[in-house]
């Protein structure tokens, strides 16, 4: 999914949008949901230079809606700070459309799971977690098919 950004000049840069894929905290994740309509979801995620990694619950609405179809979105907000005099907000975000595949094997499980607790939990051995919950987690790689940032037009001053 390429579509060319409409605002061109407020494109953010390749290194700017790696460090948001990098740093952000959640992203929310769309999918094609039950009926025919979005779903949208705030999850924790890791970037590993090449794809983003999210840990789920084996079932759900999430889960059923990507076997059905594994094409997603994710959004990551990076700055949202409303400028009520200006009646705007001076925004920074990333977007990345993918697919999701669900990662089958321990080994692999464990790398992202590690990844995942170096982000959101360093310096703390994740291992008994991992441990923990190894056979009932389930893994999504979001395989990257297209990415862009953009921030407000104030920022690019």
């Amino acid at each position: 999914m390429t579509r060319a950004m409409r605002r061109f000049k407020q494109q953010l840069s390749a290194e700017e949008v790696e460090r948001i894929l990098r740093n952000g905290k959640y992203c929310v994740m769309a999918v094609s949901g039950d009926d025919g309509y979005p779903y949208a979801v705030p999850v924790n995620y890791v970037y590993d230079g090449t794809a983003i990694f999210i840990h789920s619950a084996a079932q759900g609405h999430k889960i059923d809606a990507l076997r059905r179809n594994p094409k997603c979105s994710l959004c990551m907000v990076d700055k949202d700070d409303v400028i009520p005099e200006e009646f705007t907000s001076y925004f920074r975000s990333v977007i990345v459309f993918g697919k999701a595949h669900f990662v089958e094997t321990t080994d692999e499980k464990i790398a992202a799971l590690r990844l995942l607790g170096d982000k959101y939990s360093p310096g703390i051995d994740p291992e008994a977690e991992i441990a923990r919950f190894i056979k009932t987690v389930s893994i999504l790689r979001i395989d990257i098919e297209s990415v862009s940032g953009k921030e407000a037009i104030e920022l690019t001053k």
